[in-house]
């Protein structure tokens, strides 16, 4: 489950990322511990290696797996979200992380410098097949790229979500206010199309890894979450923002009057093996 799926596409406008980056630090739900976990140990990761994170957001992966490298590259577009991983790295009291502002596709990065790369729910939203060549680049022979992401709860089957649903698409099916105009187009994603890019690009041992864990959410906690996306964060809804709480608010309140919405919230990575033994240079 390499990517956030997000089958809701209304238009958005040019500006829908910008503001986002204290809503997705204090609202998306950490990566699961077991997840983790596993990926660091099918990695290989000793605890002295170099980790790429691209599009990295405001940090979330990064500093969630920061103690098991010496050192970390930590690369995003949005300036926003890199100041917002700074001052959390510094907050937490984490360092060893260079983070840098560009676009994943331009990065430069020392070939084979790198034990592992990871993209946590952004490689969807990147050139994949182009980021999946330069991983291989990048990364020892031997070592790893991994591909982490959720379910959003757009695309959830509880009845609460499909209110979340509902609410959202009516206040944001709108015509865009983005002056480029067009629809936005949905992009491959899942599973199964990310083995075949990882496959294609020459890594072996490709496979995909699923998690469960549930999760409790409150209307607090779902508005937050849904303002950390593009497509229903502030700057998309606009001054339609407070008439949009209220109504999300009420439907969720007459499907449950205490106000506390669980799921079985599902998580997954996919990762492969560059060919080569760990830690040698063919």
């Amino acid at each position: 489950m390499p990517a956030t799926s997000e089958p809701i596409r209304p238009n958005f406008s040019a500006d829908a990322y910008a503001g986002i980056a204290p809503y997705y630090l204090r609202y998306r739900v950490p990566y699961p511990g077991r997840l983790l976990a596993d990926m660091l140990e099918r990695s290989g990761v000793t605890g002295g290696g170099r980790l790429l994170d691209v599009a990295c957001g405001p940090g979330r992966l990064a500093l969630a797996i920061a103690p098991s490298f010496r050192e970390i590259w930590a690369v995003d577009q949005e300036p926003e979200m890199i100041e917002a991983a700074r001052r959390e790295a510094e907050r937490r009291g984490v360092g060893g992380i260079e983070w840098k502002v560009g676009r994943a596709e331009e990065l430069e990065a020392p070939p084979e410098s790198f034990d592992l790369v990871t993209y946590g729910e952004s490689f969807h939203r990147l050139d994949q097949r182009l980021m999946a060549l330069k991983s291989h680049g990048w990364l020892k022979p031997g070592c790893r790229l991994a591909a982490l992401g959720s379910y959003s709860i757009l695309s959830g089957r509880e009845p609460w979500q499909r209110t979340v649903v509902d609410a959202v698409l009516r206040w944001t099916s709108r015509p865009s206010r983005d002056r480029r105009g067009g629809e936005q187009k949905a992009v491959e994603s899942g599973p199964a199309h990310c083995e075949r890019v990882f496959r294609e690009a020459g890594f072996l041992e490709v496979a995909s890894h699923a998690f469960v864990e549930e999760h409790e959410w409150t209307i607090e906690t779902i508005l937050g979450y849904l303002y950390s996306t593009s497509v229903c964060s502030r700057n998309v809804l606009g001054g339609d923002r407070e008439s949009f709480e209220a109504d999300l608010g009420s439907a969720l309140l007459a499907l449950d009057p205490g106000g506390t919405y669980s799921e079985d919230a599902q998580w997954g990575y996919t990762s492969g093996r560059k060919p080569g033994i760990a830690g040698r240079t063919p």
